[in-house]
């Protein structure tokens, strides 16, 4: 397998070079040159493998021969240490938890198995020191955090926007030490992003550090994704019904491996992208033109994203025929105050405790099956209330039991570099 710049500029690379690079030399993510099809006796029979059988058959044709067959298969079993639990919520709803993981969020799938691929092709290779450069809007920083502490060779930065984080999601990121470095940035995600961006393409960077990206544009930390929604589907393929997955969405990685999946061969009929009040992408479901818009911040923090990167790979994947995308994929957003009401609804209906970014997806989903009530709809429940607890807990009138895992957390001590600008961070990169 090979994989394209979706800027068109630049050469097509194999699936280790797309993972160390993590952006192509022009600026644009990469894609896989072609998408693989599993046979249909594959999904007809899903329930006799295991999930790590299931996750093996959905990611080897991305890879090929880079990395051998037990390699990968031992890869993908310690990726897939938790569980994905499918909670029933009513006859024709569930919610599918992705915060089981070692920091309570969907993103600790992504960021494991790209440590591991990481550090395999390291040891594989004349080793090398690699610096993982990750922008985080909330979540992804201390999944990538714990995914890479003390993987040999690989030094982490990680930038998070001030202020805008939850303070559990601060102290995952910024209390480990070892190989992870937290920056925190005077801004908003977008401006962290877009150092992130900036950096792989400086020269004078270039000649100092070998860098990589482990957000979502890095292709090992979006592809894994695929594997929810396999593993979904197994649990589901006996009701029969048409199939709805609302993705509460920021950068879009989530939501592109769902639609990827089922590229692939998935049987899944509808995707919903849930967002908050930043909304660029279900405006550009409703009216075809594409407008990135100034980041607002809201109580679902991983979701403030004005400009998602993702979207040109869920355009790539429908030859950019909006037509055909329309089909396919809903779009809504809300308020932090509708988002609030939908925490509520949940509890008070069926006494489930949401985080908000579960809740808007929920919302999301509701407002989809009102409509097309023939739908079974799974919403994607991406991190632990405890994460947003000052929110959920004031909302809703309850307290959130605090996990272990957490406490030891809390009484760790802050560490983080203030950073202003970019050359700050050049400053950083090419000194430390």
């Amino acid at each position: 397998m090979k994989y394209s710049s979706l800027n068109f500029n630049s050469k097509n690379v194999s699936f280790s070079e797309a993972v160390i690079r993590g952006l192509a030399p022009d600026r644009g993510l990469y894609f896989p040159e072609k998408i693989p099809t599993l046979p249909p006796e594959f999904f007809e029979n899903i329930q006799e493998y295991s999930d790590h059988e299931i996750a093996f058959k959905a990611i080897q044709p991305f890879i090929g021969d880079e990395i051998e067959e037990k390699d990968l298969k031992k890869i993908v079993e310690e990726t897939l240490s938790f569980d994905f639990p499918l909670v029933k919520l009513s006859k024709n709803t569930a919610s599918l938890e992705l915060f089981h993981g070692p920091t309570l969020a969907f993103k600790d799938v992504g960021a494991r198995f790209m440590a591991r691929c990481l550090a395999h092709f390291n040891s594989q290779n004349k080793p090398q020191k690699v610096v993982v450069l990750v922008a985080t809007s909330g979540d992804t920083g201390g999944a990538v955090a714990d995914g890479f502490l003390g993987v040999p060779g690989i030094e982490v930065v990680i930038l998070y926007p001030k202020g805008k984080v939850s303070p559990i999601q601060e102290k995952q990121l910024t209390t480990l030490g070892q190989n992870i470095t937290a920056l925190e940035v005077e801004g908003v995600f977008d401006d962290c992003q877009e150092m992130v961006k900036s950096a792989f393409l400086d020269p004078q960077i270039k000649q100092k550090v070998q860098l990589t990206s482990a957000n979502s544009i890095n292709v090992a930390r979006w592809l894994p994704q695929m594997f929810y929604y396999f593993f979904t589907y197994k649990k589901l393929i006996e009701k029969n019904k048409k199939l709805v997955f609302s993705v509460p969405s920021g950068n879009f990685g989530n939501l592109c491996a769902g639609l990827m999946a089922r590229e692939m061969g998935l049987p899944i009929d509808h995707f919903i992208a849930s967002t908050n009040v930043n909304d660029a992408v279900p405006d550009y479901l409703k009216t075809g033109q594409y407008t990135p818009k100034k980041t607002i911040a809201t109580i679902s923090n991983a979701m403030d994203v004005g400009a998602p990167s993702n979207l040109i790979r869920i355009q790539k994947l429908f030859n950019n025929d909006f037509h055909k995308l329309g089909k396919i994929l809903s779009g809504y957003s809300y308020t932090d105050s509708k988002t609030k009401k939908g925490l509520k609804k949940l509890h008070e209906n069926v006494l489930y405790v949401a985080d908000p970014h579960g809740a808007v997806a929920y919302l999301g989903l509701s407002e989809f099956l009102e409509k097309n009530p023939e739908y079974f709809g799974v919403f994607l429940e991406t991190a632990h209330p405890i994460k947003f607890n000052d929110v959920v807990e004031k909302t809703l009138g309850i307290k959130i039991p605090v996990p272990e895992r957490i406490v030891e957390t809390l009484e760790k001590k802050k560490v983080s570099i203030p950073i202003k600008d970019y050359q700050e961070l050049k400053a950083f990169l090419t000194h430390n």
